[in-house]
């Protein structure tokens, strides 16, 4: 009878542990299943949305412990989102205007040149009334640029008042504005102006538009793009690796196939 009794105890001991022990891998697994990656929020140019979703498929996979959250829009209005608040870790503006805008909002030791652009006059596809230079902007009926706030409006004023087109194209009432280069790029897309200005890289996207004209490199201020970690960034830790990881060959490729350079390449 004590045997019996004493296998008996054995038995359930042995459940018993096997019980626990099932509990403690199940909890574990679930724990590990509920850890979830950290969020890194980045505002970004707008023309910088097709290459950086690009790098972001890529990142993401070798990093399963990031998730990227991308904001693109004109640098202007993302300047203004960060001075007011708005969460986030990364920025890269498509001019130096806005990023010394933010004064000790950036971590100037993380602040870095990333990219360079050039910008192009470019028609609708196949359209009979382009114009086929920057010359013949005289004779157009409409053109769309990008606001004052926006870094490729900035560049496109300084390019016409170069070629002295400015303020006679103002006096016609022949200029249209968008809010950012996307805008400005649609615009031209749907043949809604007969030409436009904006950046190669936009260019490149968007198959119902052509360039027909690059703007001459003397005509505007150098389309630098800086990039910087915030001071007050929830994941500067995780944000600074990213900014690194888009100075790489690797990341730069990418920008390359749509037609940004290394400022020191351009």
């Amino acid at each position: 009878m004590k045997k019996r009794l004493a296998v008996l105890c054995l038995a359930a001991m042995t459940l018993t542990a096997c019980g626990n022990s099932n509990t403690q891998t199940d909890d574990a697994s679930n724990a590990a299943a509920s850890t979830d990656p950290t969020e890194v929020t980045v505002f970004a140019a707008a023309s910088l949305t097709e290459s950086l979703n690009q790098i972001k498929e890529v990142y993401e996979s070798e990093h399963p412990e990031v998730e990227l959250v991308y904001n693109f829009d004109s640098s202007g209005t993302l300047q203004t989102q960060i001075e007011e608040g708005a969460v986030c870790d990364l920025f890269i503006s498509a001019g130096q205007k806005q990023m010394d805008g933010l004064g000790d909002l950036v971590k100037s030791d993380s602040r870095v040149d990333l990219l360079e652009n050039t910008v192009v006059l470019v028609a609708p596809k196949g359209a009979e009334n382009a114009p086929a230079s920057f010359e013949d902007l005289a004779n157009v009926s409409s053109i769309a640029l990008g606001n004052s706030d926006v870094p490729v409006g900035q560049y496109s004023e300084e390019i016409l008042k170069y070629m002295g087109l400015w303020d006679g194209l103002n006096a016609d009432g022949k200029i249209t504005f968008g809010s950012n280069v996307k805008e400005v790029t649609s615009q031209v897309a749907a043949a809604a102006v007969d030409c436009g200005i904006v950046y190669r890289t936009d260019a490149a996207s968007e198959p119902e538009i052509e360039v027909v004209a690059t703007a001459p490199a003397e005509s505007y201020s150098p389309a630098i793009y800086p990039a910087a970690v915030l001071t007050n960034a929830a994941q500067a830790e995780e944000a600074q690796e990213f900014l690194d990881y888009l100075k790489t060959d690797k990341a730069m490729d990418v920008f390359a196939s749509v037609g940004f350079s290394r400022p020191d390449e351009a």
